[in-house]
């Protein structure tokens, strides 16, 4: 258990147990999570979920945290479209639980981080069907004024619009790809919402035993959720999906 602790705690960062959220953050921070679990545990090229909390850890409220199965030097395009499909999954389920007035600020590092990626699919690793097998702005990371004047340096203007095109292209890929599961599964993403609000931290076997099995850890067992009377997850806190086209 201790070495468990050290190992998530180096890998995840410190719990804040002392930082005081409200129900309404916890609740959000529940389905927000759980989008990610839920797109991730639906992409047959994603990684496995190591575990998944709503404790903050470090600077997030909180985390899913994906392990490869084996060391890995390269990555499959099927592989980085699920990732960012994985990386929108919080921000679509804040959308589809919450309505878009409610979107938080929370999955700012998640955009950034689909952003970044799209971005070296399309300029460094030539995955872009459109631009093909080229790569643009190699020596952007030298410029010291930055992204801009690299562009300048290593493509035209119409290049460039391009390039935004197709990194846009790809991160809406993703965000249609996360919205379709989270609304194919939304029951699923009600019912491990509600179970990360009881629990708090589910490793990723966890969280398969309850998404597909209904089957609860036998450690928390005093703490199981209780199953919607009318046997549906969509009513059991008393919310509609909202659906933003």
């Amino acid at each position: 258990m201790e070495f468990e602790e050290a190992k998530d705690k180096v890998m995840m960062g410190a719990e804040r147990r002392s930082m005081v959220m409200s129900e309404e953050e916890k609740r959000l921070t529940a389905y927000h999570e759980a989008g990610h679990a839920i797109v991730t545990i639906n992409e047959k090229a994603a990684y496995p979920i190591h575990k998944a909390t709503i404790i903050p850890r470090g600077r997030a409220l909180g985390m899913v945290m994906q392990l490869p199965e084996r060391d890995e030097v390269s990555q499959t395009r099927e592989q980085l479209h699920a990732q960012l499909a994985i990386a929108m999954g919080g921000r679509v389920a804040e959308e589809i639980i919450f309505g878009e007035d409610k979107v938080t600020t929370g999955a700012a590092s998640d955009i950034e981080q689909a952003t970044k990626r799209a971005r070296a699919m399309v300029m460094r690793a030539g995955l872009s069907k459109e631009l093909g097998p080229v790569a643009y702005g190699e020596n952007e990371e030298e410029v010291f004024l930055g992204r801009s004047v690299a562009r300048q340096q290593n493509m035209s203007e119409e290049t460039a619009r391009k390039v935004d095109n197709e990194i846009r292209k790809i991160v809406d890929k993703g965000y249609d790809r996360a919205k379709k599961v989270l609304t194919d599964k939304i029951d699923d993403l009600h019912k491990l919402a509600k179970a990360l609000l009881t629990y708090e931290t589910l490793t990723g076997e966890e969280i398969l035993d309850i998404v597909d099995k209904n089957v609860y850890p036998k450690n928390k067992e005093d703490l199981k959720v209780e199953e919607d009377d009318q046997g549906s997850a969509l009513g059991s806190i008393g919310l509609k999906p909202k659906i933003v086209h």
